[in-house]
């Protein structure tokens, strides 16, 4: 093999797909585990939505409930790669939401546990919260929404098996 051939199949347009693919793969199961972590305690995460303190306690309620199943759908939607640029577009608008929040909770000195991969809420006594590196998570899946939203082609997606057939 040629010092061409292989710099050739590792540009950047040859290896963007398998890129694309890893990170559509790690953001399905970033939403996947959040949703599974909370879908068996939906009034939990109703609670963990009301910690916010930025809506109603039955709103937050009707939120926290349908939040397990809004993350679920956007994960098994990106681990089978269907509508891989909308998908991510919703996930980015999704993680400005949960951005926001934290750093509203930040600046009002709210004292809680984002419940973002499950439980949530108020913390107890003495316990501080830590708002930093979860804003910076979010910030860093935000980024791999980003990603998607630019270069939605990957490789083994039901999105590319139907652009084939067309």
């Amino acid at each position: 093999m040629s010092v061409t051939t292989l710099t050739n199949s590792v540009s950047w347009p040859g290896l963007r797909p398998w890129l694309g693919t890893l990170v559509r793969l790690g953001l399905a199961a970033v939403w996947l585990f959040a949703g599974a972590a909370k879908v068996g305690d939906l009034s939990g995460s109703g609670r963990a939505v009301n910690a916010y303190q930025v809506m109603p306690f039955e709103v937050a309620q009707v939120i926290g409930a349908a939040l397990p199943f809004v993350e679920l759908t956007l994960g098994v939607l990106l681990l089978v790669g269907l509508a891989t640029r909308v998908v991510a577009a919703v996930s980015g608008a999704l993680l400005l939401v949960f951005i926001a929040g934290i750093s509203s909770a930040w600046a009002r000195g709210l004292s809680i546990d984002c419940g973002c991969f499950g439980s949530g809420g108020q913390l107890a006594a003495g316990q501080s919260p830590s708002y930093a590196p979860e804003i910076a998570r979010d910030i860093g899946f935000l980024v791999l929404a980003a990603f998607l939203v630019v270069w939605p082609r990957t490789r083994v997606s039901v999105d590319r098996w139907l652009e084939s057939t067309t």
